[in-house]
């Protein structure tokens, strides 16, 4: 795996460690009623996350992204395995859905991987989980399930003692399936995790994922899916 290709990747992660860090230290929500859905409210601001990720991978050379890498402890993992890993590293955009424990609860290491097993995913590439095609696991990752404390894997030689806050689903476009495709594989995982783990399943601006964010993410990714399926534009003088 290159270097470019592993930063890319350690950069994800460290966006969203960052920004799940942030919101778990300033904005924890109360303890609510056992069985209550946990709802935060406030206005909503546009999701930049995925722009400002692809912006910096995107200015990113070599040499800098080397630098990077050890800033932010994101080491080569040993015995690396190639189950998960993108056939191609470049992508355009980014999906994201975070399931979180319940305030005052974290996420155990060995429920995270019992959840994981059940949901269909498997462990491999960078030390994560990842949801692939049956008959065609080498395509790559359909998305990608990390943990959102720093570095962002799962150290299996210490799984009986992690705990975390929350764990990160993430899909990057083009996958080697449609993009609603993709979510309508995430979307369901990341539900039944959630179920699993006594969890709830947040968006990427860190609320609780209802109904109509549902609905305009898969419209946002029929859009995504029919501009990839469109035919180039005419050249001039060419009707």
């Amino acid at each position: 795996m290159s270097d470019t290709t592993l930063i890319r990747i350690g950069i994800l992660l460290a966006g969203f460690i960052l920004f799940f860090g942030i919101w778990f230290a300033s904005t924890r929500p109360k303890k609510n009623e056992q069985g209550r859905r946990v709802e935060w409210r406030g206005e909503r601001s546009e999701p930049t996350l995925g722009d400002e990720l692809r912006d910096e991978l995107e200015s990113e050379s070599e040499t800098a992204s080397m630098t990077q890498q050890g800033e932010l402890g994101l080491d080569a993992p040993q015995q690396q395995s190639d189950l998960g890993r993108r056939q191609d590293e470049n992508f355009d955009k980014i999906v994201s859905l975070f399931v979180a424990a319940r305030a005052g609860q974290t996420l155990r290491g060995t429920d995270i991987l019992v959840a994981a097993e059940k949901a269909g995913l498997v462990y491999g590439h960078m030390n994560v989980f990842h949801r692939l095609i049956d008959s065609r696991p080498e395509a790559g990752p359909i998305f990608s399930v990390a943990n959102i404390m720093k570095p962002g894997s799962f150290d299996m030689n210490e799984i009986q003692t992690l705990e975390t806050p929350a764990i990160a689903f993430f899909l990057t476009l083009p996958a080697p399936v449609s993009a609603l495709e993709a979510w309508e594989s995430m979307e369901p995982a990341a539900q039944r995790m959630a179920e699993l783990l006594d969890a709830i399943v947040l968006d990427e601006e860190r609320n609780a994922l209802g109904r109509q964010r549902i609905m305009n993410i898969r419209e946002e990714l029929r859009s995504y899916d029919r501009q990839r399926e469109a035919p180039p534009l005419t050249r001039p003088g060419q009707w």
